[in-house]
C-alpha cells in the first residue's frame, strides 16, 4: 500500500508543479450550486410543486438595484449580502476568509458553515465575505475587495476563468500572498492557480513545463477511452488516503490542499465547515497560537456521492447506480402513485450537475421533473462526477438489449456534453448523441445574473454564458437554449422560472411526440416567405427554388407515410394553389385564403394580442385582414398545410422605419402562428428557406423571456428551419431566438462568370495580339481595336491609363506602352471572366452534377491550407516554372502583360486538372456516383511503373507545365477527392425528415464550403463557431495583408497620406466564414494585437508599440450588424477595450488619430476621454438593420435624408466594455465620430453573396451619412476588400459595383440561369437591379451605364420583355418601377424615349395583373 502510495504521491507532486491550463479546468467537477434546500424535504417539494404553480417557488429580490454600480453591468448584486461577522467572539481568535467564485451558489453553504463555526467552535471565530467574479467589474466593489483581502487570513478562489477578471484577482492577491496564511485556488486560469499557498505547498510553476500527469492521462485515454477529468477524479479520490502515509511536511501540505479541494467539491455546509476548521487550526497563525496545548479537531472525511448515477428527488435511495433498479422502483412504485402509465408514457432523459445534488440546491431540477411527470411523462435523471456526461448517457439511457429508453434528452447543466467550459470533445459528443438518436435540448440556468437582472436586460443572457453554455452545446448538436432557472440575489440559491419551466416541459414532450406518433397522423406546417410583400415574391429564399423544393419534400413525406391528401405533383400546380394563379390573370391581388380568424377567436387564442395594440391598434387592423377577420394565406393538403408567413408590416411606413427600436409583430403575424399551433394543430413547423421574420422579432438577443416576441409566437411548436449553408450567423439567430433546429441546404455551385458581347470580343482581340505582338503592321492595329472596344465596354472607369480614343494611335506608341495597355485591359477582363457566381437556384435533395462539382473543386483547389499542409493548385503549378504565385498575382493586378498571361495559363491548367480528376468518377448521366480514389485503379499502379502520369498531372502538362511535381500534388489531390465526396453527398431531404421524425440531426459548421469544405455535405444541423476562438492567428495574418494593401492604395491615391479615420462594417456570417478576418482588420488599423489566454481563448488585447507599427494608429468607427452583436458581443468587448487602450496611450497626436479624435470629442461633448473613445456601435438589443434596405425594397422613402436619419437613429447604440450589460443610445457620439471619417470600408469574403445579391451591404453603408456630417461636406472614399479568391484585392466601391453588374445583372450566363428556374428567377434578377439602385441611394457609386445596359437587356428587347412578363408579371412590374424610380431620383440619366417606353410598359403590366 505504501509503495503504491509513494508512486501516486510522486505523480501528484509532479502534477502540481507542472500541470497545464486545460488540465486544471478539467479537474473541476462543474460550476457548483448550493442552497439550504435539504434532501429530506424533496418529497414535500415535489408534492407541493404538483399542487401549486412552480412560480410560488420563485423568490423575488426587491433590494437589488439592477442598474447598480456604474450602470449597464450584467451583475449588480452586492457582496455585503455575503458578509458574515461573528456576533460574539468570546475571546477566540478571528480568522478572516475572503472568497471569489464564478457562481453564487456557494454563498448559502459558506454562510451556513461560518455560522456553525461561530456558534460551535471553541478554537476560532470566522469573519467571511464573498464576491462573485463579475462584481469585480464594479469600481466600488473592487475597492472594497482590495480592502478585504488586505486584512484577510485566508483567500479562496474557484472557477476564475474570465481573463480580464482573473488579472484583477491576481493583481490584488499576488502582492499580499506572503502575508496571507493560506491561499486556496480551485480550478481557474493558470496565473490564478499559481497563487496557491498551503504551508510549503505551491503551484508556482503551473503551466510552465511539461506535465507528467498529462502524459499519463493521454496514455490512459488512448488505452481505455476515458476522459482526462475522469482519470483526474480517480487520482483525486485516492491521493488523500495515499498521502497519509507520507511523512514530509510538503506531502502533508499537499494532502491538506487535496482534502480542501474535496471538501470544496462536496459543497455542503458540513464539508465547508471542515475545510475552514482544518485550514484554520493548521495554518492561520492566531488560531495556531491559541491552540497550543489543545487537541486538534479531527475532521470528518469529505461526504461524496458516487461519480455517476441516476437520481430522483423522491426515491428512497439517494441515487441508483444501474437503471434496472431505478426503473423497478419507478415503474412499480412511483409511476402508479403519480398517475404515469410506464407502458405508454414518453420518457425524458435529464442530465444534471452533480454539485447541485451534493449541495441540495436542486429546486430548479425538482420543478422541471414535476412538470414533466404531471404531463404523464417518465423521467430518468443522470449525473456525472466529471464534465464528461457521455459515459452516464451510454450507461443509463439504454435498456439491457441496447435499445434507447428515452424519447428526448434535456441537458440542464448548460454545458457541452463532453468537457464543460474549457475543453470539449464535440466529435465524441455528436457520435454518442447520434447513436441515441433522439432530440437533444440544452437548457440554461442563469449563472451570473439574478432573475431580475436577466428580466431587465435587453441583451438577455450574460455574454460569458452565451459563449460557454449556448455556443459550445450547439457544436454538439444541441437545440433550444431556454433559460429555465435563475438565482436569488440575496441568498444565491437556484430558483425555477415557472413559465420557462412550463415551456421547456411542453416543448420537450412535443419533440417526443414527433418520435412516437405515427407519420400518417402527424400534422405538418410548411411556412414560406414573401419578401418584400408582394404576390410576385411569394416563396422568397436565398438561392432556393422554393416550390420545386417543396415538391421534393412532399414526395418524400408521401413515401414515409405522411398524409398529403390530393397534393399536386408538379411545382407549377403547388405554386398555383397558393398564389391562386401564378400568372395573375384574375383581378384579385390576394393569395389563396386558408382560414379567416374572427377577432373574438384571435383574442381568445392569442394571450399577448392586447400587447400588440400599442403599435398596431386593435385587431384586425389592415394587414392580413379582410376588415373583419384576420386572414391566413396558404393551402392545406391532407395533414400538410403550406402557409405564407406575413411580413414585418412596417416596410412601407417611413415613420415606423425611423424608430430606433423595431415594432412588435402585427396582429396578422400573430394570428398566423396562433393558427398553426391552436387551430390547424401542427405537430411541427418547417420554415422553408433563408429567411423569414420570426427570428428577427423584438426581444432579448439570447435567452428569451416569455415577453420576447419570437418566444411568444413559436410558443410550444417544434420548428425545423431550412437555412442556406453559407449563412450560419442568421441560422444561429433562428436557433437561439425562435428555438429552431436548422437543416442546411446547398447554394448553387459557383461557376466562372465568363465573358459575353464586347468583353468576349476583347479577349479574342488580346489573343490575336499575343500572336502578332511583334508584327509592326498588324500589332498596333489590334491595340487600337482593343482600346476602342474597351471604351465601348466602359472599361475606362476601371483603367485610368486607357488612352483617349480620339487622339491615340498605337503605331505612334512604344512596344512597352502597348504591352502595358493590353496588360491592363487583359487583367480587367480576366477579373470579370474568372469571378465566381452561383448559377440558377438550388432544389432540395438534388446534388450537383459532375460539371457543377468541377466549378466548386476548382475554387477549393486554389487556396493554400497551411494548417493541413496542403498547397493550392496554382502555387504548385507556378512553382514548376520557378515562380511564386503571389508574385504572379501582384504582376497580374498591376497589368504586367507577361504575368497576366501566365496567371490565365495557370488558371486554365488548374481547371483542366480538376476536370481530369472528376472525369474518372463521372457516370454516363454526368453525375458523380462513387468517387474513385487516386490509388484505386490497378491500371494506375502499372501505369506508374511504366512512367505514365496520373490524369490530372497529364492535364497540367498538356496545359504547358511539363515539370509539375506529381509528388507535390498528391496531398492536394487526396484532399480534393475527399471534398468531391462531400460536394456530391446529399442528406437534405433525409435531414428534414430526421427532424420531423423526432431524431437527432448531426451537427455541422456553416460557412463558405470553398474555405471550409467541412460545411459539406448539407442536410445537417448548422452551427456557428466558438466565439472565443476568433480571430485565429491565420485570420490575423491575412488581415494584416489586407490592411497593408488598403493603406498602400489610400496612400497612393492621397499623395502618400494615410486616412485619420475609417468607418468599418462588421458582419456575423463573414466573421464566421473567415474566422474573424474583418474583426482582426479593425484591431490592426488601431495598432492593437489580439492575444490568446492560457486556455487558447482570444480575450485579451495589447498595444503594438509605435516603433513596431511604423505608422500612425488609424481611428475607426465600427458599425456591427445586429447579428454580429448577437453572436460576438465578447468580441465587441475586445474591440472596445483595444480602442480605449489606444485612446489612453500617451503618444504624439500625429501618430495616434484615435487619441486625437477622442480628445476633441471629449471636449466637444463634455465627457471623459474613455467615454469619448467608444467606437463600436450597433442596433439596440433585439433590433436588426438600419431599415434602409427595407425602405428601398418597398419604395417607402421620401428622400436620401430619411435613409441617413434611419441609419443614425437605428445604428447609434454604443457598446461600452465598462458597461457590458447594455447597448446605450449615443447618437451624438456616433455622429461626432462619423464626422471625422475619411474612408468607408467593407469586406467581401464569399463568391456566393456579393454586394448586389442582398440589401445588407448598402443598408449598413455610411458613405453619404458621413458626407452629410463632415464640416467640408466632402464625400469619403468608399473601398471594399475582396478576399473571395486567393488573390485578395482592395477596390473602390464603384469598381466593385461595376464588377458585380458585369458578372451578374448584365451577364447572360447569370440571367439565363435564373430565368431557367421560372417564377423565382425573375424575382432574383429584379432583386439585383433594386439592390444596385440601393448603392446609388447610400453611396452614389453606380455608373450610369449600368442602368442603361440593364435597360437595353431587359426592357428594349421585346422578346426578353415578354418572357419576364409571362413568367412573373408582379416581379416584372417591380423591375419597371425600379427603372422609373432610378430615373426619377436622379440616379439614371437616359433618353425620353426610354422613359416613355417604361411608362407605357408599367400601364400594360398593371392591366395584365388586374386582369383587364
Amino acid at each position: 500500500m505504501v509503495s503504491s502510495g509513494l508512486k501516486a504521491a510522486a505523480l501528484f507532486l509532479a502534477y502540481t508543479s507542472s500541470i497545464n491550463a486545460w488540465q486544471v479546468s478539467n479537474i473541476n467537477s462543474r460550476f457548483t450550486g448550493v442552497s439550504k434546500h435539504s434532501l429530506d424535504n424533496i418529497s414535500h417539494a415535489v408534492q407541493s410543486s404538483r399542487r401549486t404553480s412552480p412560480m410560488q417557488m420563485v423568490a423575488t429580490d426587491p433590494e437589488i438595484s439592477v442598474g447598480g454600480g456604474r450602470g449597464g453591468m450584467f451583475t449588480a448584486t452586492n457582496a455585503e449580502n455575503r458578509r458574515v461577522i461573528p456576533e460574539d467572539v468570546r475571546g477566540r481568535p478571528v480568522m478572516k476568509v475572503v472568497y471569489v467564485v464564478l457562481e453564487s451558489q456557494y454563498q448559502s453553504s459558506m454562510t451556513a458553515a461560518v455560522k456553525r463555526i461561530n456558534a460551535g467552535s471553541d478554537n476560532m471565530a470566522v469573519e467571511c465575505v464573498g464576491y462573485l467574479l463579475e462584481e469585480l467589474r464594479n469600481d466600488d466593489a473592487f475597492e472594497q475587495f482590495k480592502k478585504d483581502v488586505a486584512d484577510a487570513n485566508v483567500f479562496i478562489g474557484s472557477l476564475i476563468f474570465i481573463q480580464e477578471l482573473a488579472e484583477k484577482v491576481t493583481d490584488v492577491v499576488q502582492p499580499l500572498r506572503d502575508q496571507l496564511d493560506a491561499v486556496l485556488i480551485f480550478p481557474s486560469m493558470p496565473e490564478v492557480m499559481r497563487l496557491n499557498k498551503v504551508g510549503q505547498f505551491t503551484m508556482k510553476n503551473l503551466g510552465q513545463s511539461k506535465s507528467v500527469v498529462s502524459d499519463f492521462m493521454k496514455k490512459k485515454k488512448q488505452e481505455d477511452g476515458s476522459s482526462f477529468e475522469e482519470g483526474m477524479l480517480k487520482l483525486l479520490r485516492t491521493l488523500p488516503k495515499v498521502l497519509k502515509f507520507l511523512p514530509s511536511d510538503k506531502a502533508a501540505d499537499a494532502r491538506t490542499f487535496m482534502m480542501s479541494f474535496q471538501y470544496w467539491l462536496g459543497g455542503s455546509p458540513e464539508n465547508l465547515e471542515s475545510l475552514m476548521l482544518m485550514v484554520g487550526q493548521d495554518y492561520v497563525e492566531p488560531v495556531k497560537q491559541a491552540m497550543v496545548g489543545k487537541e486538534k479537531v479531527e475532521m470528518e472525511e469529505p461526504v461524496v456521492l458516487p461519480d455517476k448515477a441516476i437520481w430522483h428527488p423522491v426515491a428512497p435511495d439517494i441515487v441508483f447506480e444501474n437503471n434496472s433498479k431505478y426503473f423497478e422502483w419507478y415503474n412499480k412504485e412511483f409511476a402508479p402513485e403519480a398517475g404515469i402509465d410506464p407502458k405508454t408514457a414518453p420518457t425524458v432523459g435529464v442530465i444534471l450537475q452533480k454539485s447541485h445534488i451534493n449541495t441540495k440546491d436542486d429546486t430548479h431540477y425538482v420543478s422541471l421533473i414535476s412538470e414533466l411527470e404531471s404531463r404523464g411523462a417518465r423521467v430518468v435523471c443522470i449525473y456525472s462526477g466529471g464534465l464528461d456526461f457521455s459515459g452516464p448517457v451510454e450507461e443509463y439511457f439504454y435498456d439491457a438489449s441496447g435499445k434507447p429508453i428515452v424519447d428526448t434528452v434535456i441537458n440542464l447543466t448548460g454545458f457541452a456534453l463532453v468537457g464543460g467550459p474549457a475543453s470539449q470533445d464535440h466529435k465524441k459528443a455528436a457520435s454518442v448523441l447520434k447513436k441515441l438518436n433522439v432530440p437533444y435540448m440544452c437548457a440554461v440556468p442563469l449563472v451570473f445574473q439574478s432573475f431580475e437582472e436577466w428580466q431587465a436586460s435587453e441583451l438577455g443572457l450574460h455574454p460569458v454564458q452565451v459563449a460557454l453554455q449556448v455556443s459550445l452545446p450547439e457544436i454538439d448538436g444541441a437545440i433550444e437554449p431556454i433559460i429555465y432557472a435563475g438565482r436569488e440575489g440575496a441568498t444565491g440559491r437556484s430558483v425555477p422560472l415557472a413559465d420557462r419551466v412550463n415551456l421547456l416541459a411542453d416543448r420537450a414532450l412535443k419533440w417526443s411526440n414527433l418520435r412516437t406518433k405515427k407519420n400518417a397522423d402527424k400534422k405538418m406546417a410548411i411556412t414560406i416567405f414573401s419578401f418584400p410583400p408582394d404576390k410576385g415574391n411569394v416563396g422568397t429564399a436565398a438561392y432556393l427554388d422554393v416550390f420545386d423544393s417543396i415538391l421534393a419534400v412532399m414526395k418524400q413525406m408521401k413515401k414515409e407515410g405522411y398524409d398529403i391528401g390530393d397534393a399536386p405533383m408538379t411545382k407549377e400546380e403547388i405554386m398555383e394553389s397558393i398564389l391562386n394563379d401564378p400568372e395573375a390573370k384574375i383581378s384579385s391581388p390576394e393569395l389563396n385564403v386558408a382560414y379567416r380568424m374572427s377577432t373574438d377567436e384571435y383574442y381568445e387564442l392569442t394571450p399577448y394580442a392586447e400587447d400588440l395594440e400599442e403599435n398596431w391598434g386593435p385587431a384586425p387592423g389592415n394587414l392580413n385582414s379582410d376588415g373583419q377577420n384576420l386572414v391566413v394565406y396558404g393551402k392545406q393538403f391532407g395533414n400538410v398545410f403550406i402557409g405564407v408567413q406575413p411580413s414585418f408590416g412596417y416596410e412601407g411606413d417611413p415613420m415606423r422605419l425611423l424608430f430606433a427600436k423595431s415594432a412588435s409583430p402585427h396582429h396578422g403575424f400573430a394570428a398566423y402562428y396562433t393558427y398553426l399551433e391552436k387551430v390547424f394543430g401542427a405537430d411541427a413547423v418547417l420554415h422553408f428557406g433563408t429567411h423569414g421574420s420570426l427570428e428577427f422579432m423584438p426581444g432579448k438577443q439570447v435567452g428569451m423571456s416569455g415577453t420576447c416576441y419570437p418566444d411568444r409566437l413559436i410558443n410550444s411548436l417544434p420548428s425545423a428551419y431550412l437555412y442556406a449553408a453559407n449563412n450560419p450567423s442568421e441560422a444561429t439567430i433562428a436557433k437561439r431566438r425562435s428555438y429552431s433546429a436548422t437543416v442546411s441546404y446547398l447554394t448553387p455551385p459557383a461557376e466562372n462568370a465568363g465573358l459575353y458581347k464586347g468583353l468576349k470580343e476583347l479577349k479574342e482581340l488580346i489573343s490575336s495580339f499575343q500572336g502578332l505582338r511583334e508584327n509592326e503592321g498588324r500589332g498596333p492595329a489590334i491595340v487600337n481595336s482593343i482600346v476602342s472596344t474597351a471604351w465601348t465596354c466602359n472599361l475606362d472607369k476601371d483603367i485610368p491609363e486607357l488612352p483617349d480614343l480620339e487622339t491615340y494611335d498605337a503605331k505612334d506608341d512604344t512596344p512597352e506602352n502597348r504591352d502595358a495597355i493590353v496588360g491592363k485591359v487583359y487583367a480587367q477582363i480576366m477579373q470579370i471572366e474568372s469571378r465566381l457566381l452561383p448559377c440558377g437556384l438550388h432544389t432540395v435533395g438534388v446534388p450537383p452534377t459532375a460539371e457543377e462539382a468541377i466549378a466548386t473543386l476548382v475554387n477549393i483547389a486554389q487556396l493554400d491550407r497551411p494548417e493541413d499542409k496542403i498547397e493550392g493548385l496554382p502555387r504548385v503549378i507556378a512553382a514548376s516554372v520557378g515562380r511564386d504565385i503571389n508574385d504572379i498575382y501582384r504582376g497580374n493586378n498591376e497589368g504586367v502583360l507577361a504575368d497576366v498571361e501566365l496567371n490565365d495559363k495557370v488558371t486554365e491548367a488548374s481547371r483542366a486538372a480538376v476536370r481530369a480528376l472528376v472525369a474518372q468518377s463521372t457516370d454516363s448521366n454526368g453525375r458523380v456516383k462513387e468517387v474513385k480514389n487516386m490509388f484505386d485503379e490497378m491500371g494506375d499502379f502499372f501505369g506508374g511503373m511504366m512512367g505514365q502520369k496520373k490524369p490530372w498531372t497529364q492535364a497540367i502538362v498538356n496545359a504547358g507545365f511539363p515539370n509539375v511535381s506529381e509528388e507535390r500534388l498528391a496531398p492536394l489531390i487526396g484532399y480534393l477527392e475527399f471534398c468531391l465526396k462531400q460536394v456530391v453527398a446529399n442528406n437534405e431531404l433525409g435531414g428534414i425528415m430526421e427532424l420531423l421524425n423526432g431524431e437527432f440531426l448531426m451537427p455541422a459548421p456553416g460557412g463558405d464550403p470553398i474555405r471550409n469544405p467541412d460545411v459539406l455535405p448539407t442536410g445537417r444541423n448548422m452551427h456557428a463557431l466558438d466565439p472565443s476562438a476568433i480571430p485565429t492567428s491565420a485570420a490575423v495574418e491575412i488581415s494584416e495583408g489586407v490592411v497593408n494593401k488598403l493603406l498602400e492604395k489610400l496612400a497612393a491615391d492621397n499623395d502618400g497620406a494615410v486616412p485619420e479615420s475609417i468607418a468599418f462594417t462588421l458582419w456575423g456570417t463573414d466573421n464566421i466564414k473567415t474566422y474573424g478576418e474583418s474583426l482582426a482588420q479593425v484591431l490592426a488599423l488601431v495598432g492593437v494585437r489580439p492575444v490568446a489566454d492560457s486556455l487558447g481563448r482570444v480575450n485579451k488585447v495589447e498595444l503594438i508599440p509605435l516603433e513596431e507599427l511604423g505608422r500612425p494608429r488609424i481611428d475607426v468607427v465600427v458599425s456591427c450588424s445586429g447579428v454580429f452583436r448577437d453572436l460576438f458581443i465578447n468580441q465587441m468587448n475586445l474591440l472596445d477595450r483595444g480602442i480605449k487602450m489606444a485612446a489612453e496611450a500617451d503618444e504624439p497626436l500625429e501618430m495616434n488619430f484615435v487619441r486625437k479624435h477622442a480628445m476633441q470629442q471629449a471636449e466637444e461633448l463634455g465627457v471623459s476621454l474613455r467615454d469619448a473613445s467608444c467606437r463600436v456601435f450597433s442596433n439596440s438589443a433585439g433590433s436588426y438593420s438600419a431599415n434602409v434596405g427595407l425602405a428601398i425594397e418597398n419604395g417607402g422613402w421620401e428622400d436620401e435624408s430619411q435613409l441617413q436619419e434611419q441609419f443614425l437613429t437605428r445604428k447609434g447604440f454604443a457598446f461600452n466594455a465598462d458597461k457590458p450589460g447594455m447597448m446605450e443610445q449615443q447618437a451624438d457620439l456616433f455622429k461626432s465620430a462619423l464626422k471625422t471619417v475619411d474612408v468607408t470600408f467593407q469586406n467581401l469574403d464569399s463568391s456566393e453573396i456579393s454586394i448586389t445579391d442582398v440589401s445588407h451591404y448598402y443598408d449598413s453603408d455610411p458613405t453619404k451619412v458621413v458626407q452629410g456630417l463632415r464640416d467640408d461636406k466632402k464625400k469619403p472614399m468608399s473601398l471594399m476588400a475582396d478576399t473571395t479568391t486567393a488573390n485578395a484585392q482592395v477596390r473602390s466601391l464603384a469598381e466593385t459595383v461595376r464588377l458585380d453588374a458585369r458578372t451578374k445583372l448584365l451577364n447572360p450566363k447569370f440571367y439565363e440561369g435564373m430565368l431557367s428556374t421560372g417564377y423565382e428567377g425573375v424575382r432574383e434578377i429584379q432583386k439585383r437591379l433594386r439592390n444596385t439602385m440601393g448603392w446609388s441611394a447610400t453611396a452614389g457609386e453606380v455608373d450610369n451605364f449600368v442602368f442603361e445596359d440593364a435597360n437595353s437587356v431587359f426592357i428594349e428587347d421585346p422578346e426578353m420583355q415578354q418572357r419576364l412578363l409571362d413568367t412573373n408579371p408582379n416581379a416584372f412590374r417591380d423591375m419597371v418601377t425600379t427603372f422609373l424610380e432610378a430615373n426619377g431620383r436622379g440616379y439614371w440619366d437616359t433618353s425620353e424615349e426610354n422613359i416613355e417606353r417604361l411608362q407605357e410598359l408599367y400601364a400594360e403590366v398593371e392591366d395584365r395583373i388586374e386582369g383587364v
